[in-house]
């Protein structure tokens, strides 16, 4: 009997030894890619809209402080845990950027996490599954526009080094989205916790701001554990973790006691009352309207309270 035990616990051990190392050994998986047909608009209400877009969530990982263009930069806030991180070069470059991807393929790419590859993109890259099907036009637009900030940028890539959390992560609890099967609208901006939801989701807002990358829920954010709870920690860069506040209504952890004004003032310039309210890798979403910050204010004054009191890192 104790035989049998060694034996088994040795089998065991030895398939699970296996198992890492197919894991190490094949890395990143692939899948087949798609390139799903779409009509660009292109006018200049289009290319303003997706310029927008794209500085609030393109910019934070891919324009590199001193190009100022797309052309990608070290993660250093990126937790360490995921590897070694280079948001790559987007620009028009047809062979360092994206200059010779199709309009489909940036589409399928954003949408389900594919590279034009077969390449999965790793779970620190932003997904949109659930953007409005204007909205993620108007950023693949811009991108393949001649706006100065994806203007072909002659700067090679650095290739990421992920971790093995990373490839363990996209080999079983990360997989692609599915390409939606039918069309996303715009939200209803008249109805103000409908556009707050919108765009609280499809910043993904959610994702910093709830408990762990590793458990968010992107296409179902408000499943995502500890939904704008707060407590995730994302580093600044001198690499000191910087944990999210907590965004929900709570009065005594969260924000419940704001005013709509103390949190529009907070979103767009980064100061409360004198001191500074956001700090990197947070940065002030200048290109929101005054309507549009109210709206996430008022979504989130709607979602369930979350008791999570958050220390803030010292300065």
């Amino acid at each position: 009997m104790r035989k049998i035990l060694i034996y088994g616990g040795t089998t065991i051990v030895l398939i699970l030894l296996a198992a890492l190392l197919f894991i190490q050994v094949k890395g990143i998986p692939s899948y087949p890619v798609e390139k799903p047909p779409i009509t660009l608009n292109t006018d200049s209400a289009s290319l303003a809209r997706g310029k927008k877009l794209a500085s609030m969530l393109c910019a934070s990982c891919h324009l590199n402080p001193d190009t100022r263009q797309l052309t990608g930069r070290p993660m250093v806030d990126a937790p360490k845990e995921f590897g070694e991180i280079h948001a790559p070069n987007i620009t028009q470059h047809k062979t360092y950027g994206i200059g010779d991807w199709t309009e489909g393929e940036i589409l399928f790419l954003l949408r389900t996490g594919i590279k034009r590859d077969g390449k999965y993109a790793p779970p620190y890259m932003a997904k949109l599954p659930l953007m409005a099907d204007q909205d993620i036009n108007a950023i693949i637009a811009f991108l393949k526009s001649n706006d100065r900030m994806v203007a072909a940028a002659d700067i090679p890539d650095q290739p990421a080094k992920p971790s093995f959390l990373t490839k363990a992560l996209t080999n079983t609890v990360f997989k692609p989205f599915p390409m939606p099967t039918a069309p996303i609208p715009m939200p209803d901006t008249s109805n103000a916790i409908e556009l707050g939801g919108y765009l609280a989701k499809n910043l993904e807002c959610f994702s910093c701001h709830s408990a762990d990358f590793k458990s968010n829920d992107f296409l179902v954010p408000e499943h995502s554990e500890g939904y704008f709870g707060g407590g995730n920690k994302p580093l600044n860069e001198e690499g000191q973790v910087m944990p999210t506040p907590n965004l929900t209504p709570d009065k005594v952890t969260g924000i419940g006691n704001w005013s709509e004004e103390k949190f529009v003032k907070a979103l767009k310039s980064g100061i409360k009352e004198g001191e500074p309210a956001l700090r990197y890798p947070m940065k002030p979403y200048t290109e929101l309207t005054d309507k549009e910050a109210a709206a996430i204010y008022k979504y989130l004054m709607s979602i369930p309270p979350i008791s999570n009191k958050v220390e803030r890192s010292p300065e």
